[in-house]
């Protein structure tokens, strides 16, 4: 007991010789790329000596959904194949699979995620990882802790590694008090679905995590995404997807939201541009951690006018489901996307009528093609 007086002593007197003069607590103190989770006694690392690439080792996480297979072909265009890793929970496609490396990754399995970020020398993580707005209010608790405790572990990994961490937002994060048309990057955020206050909350913890440990958090809040490369993933806004795979098969829609709900939409090809830009910004241009993009607004009776254009017999009936009908009614009507045009350039390339010749350009030969097989 004497020599650990003697020793509490000794550290007590050295804290208090601090040349700021101020008192300080011998309190654990959490400094910048330190987790603030213990360290298991059983985690093991492998010391390697390699020549830092230019380019980052890219983890993308709930990398089978709409948008991580997309951003995994853009990444590796730009960085290589081996050094952009695509996971998810679910057995990918023979097509994804042989496309570039895949591994199997569990966002609520905190020491497994962070295996593969060391073993892998991880620079760079996109954390897709979600249940979205109308399947989230079926099954609340497994929303709660996929979108947030799954984001825990995500944001302490990422800080401890000092990884370049994205989190996708969206349109979700606002709520029926907020300013519909239109809405501006900072304003109030009242929720009324899991999703979305699951986002307000990575928004937050992200922007926290910035300023207290230095991450480099960056945020992109999504508008409806539009993609012929995926189905609908039971989002509020994925009518705009479905129309075209029902106009081509059967060439009759049946619509869940009123005609006149007006929500802003992105072609998946802007997104994705947006998202690596945001990335590659330098950390000195960003005013802010999260920002609102946007390419346009339409509602449905806009979007089954356009698509008549290219298949005039289309027969559309509303059948509206109330659910995601409030759930659209407390979204955004248009997004102020200035200051990511401003901070860093953002400018999208496809309007409603390029979106929907994209739409039936892509689904178009693939209903050809699998006719004629």
């Amino acid at each position: 007991m004497p020599i650990v007086k003697n020793v509490s002593r000794a550290v007590s007197q050295l804290l208090r010789s601090s040349g700021c003069g101020c008192g300080i607590s011998i309190m654990p103190v959490r400094c910048i790329g330190v987790s603030p989770r213990q360290v298991a006694s059983d985690a093991s690392f492998h010391s390697i000596s390699f020549s830092e690439s230019d380019h980052p080792r890219v983890l993308i996480t709930g990398g089978l959904g709409q948008l991580g297979v997309g951003l995994a072909k853009l990444l590796r265009k730009r960085f290589g194949k081996s050094n952009v890793i695509l996971s998810d929970i679910r057995k990918p496609a023979d097509s994804v699979f042989y496309s570039g490396p895949f591994i199997y990754a569990d966002i609520l399995d905190y020491k497994n995620l962070r295996e593969i970020v060391v073993n892998n020398r991880i620079t760079w993580l996109f954390h897709y990882s979600a249940l979205l707005s109308a399947v989230g209010e079926a099954n609340v608790p497994l929303a709660r802790a996929v979108n947030i405790t799954g984001l825990h572990n995500v944001l302490d990994i990422a800080a401890e590694h000092n990884l370049r961490l994205f989190v996708p937002s969206t349109i979700g994060a606002f709520g029926p008090t907020s300013p519909r048309d239109p809405t501006p990057d900072l304003c109030i955020q009242r929720p009324r679905t899991i999703y979305g206050v699951s986002k307000v909350h990575a928004e937050l913890m992200g922007e926290y995590y910035h300023y207290r440990y230095g991450l480099d958090f960056r945020c992109l809040r999504y508008p409806g995404i539009i993609s012929a490369d995926s189905q609908p993933g039971g989002g509020t806004t994925d009518y705009a997807v479905q129309i075209f795979h029902d106009a081509i098969k059967t060439g009759k829609f049946q619509c869940n939201l009123k005609p006149d709900s007006r929500l802003p939409m992105m072609y998946i090809d802007d997104c994705l541009k947006a998202t690596l830009e945001v990335m590659e910004a330098p950390a000195e241009a960003l005013s802010m951690r999260t920002y609102n993009i946007s390419a346009m607004s339409f509602t449905p009776e806009e979007l089954v006018q356009e698509v008549r254009k290219h298949v005039p017999e289309l027969q559309v009936t509303y059948n509206v489901d109330e659910i995601r009908q409030a759930i659209a009614d407390s979204w955004p009507m248009n997004f102020d996307d200035r200051n990511a045009r401003r901070d860093w350039g953002w400018k999208h390339d496809y309007d409603l009528p390029e979106l929907v010749t994209t739409m039936f350009s892509f689904l178009g030969s693939d209903s050809r093609i699998a006719q004629a097989n």
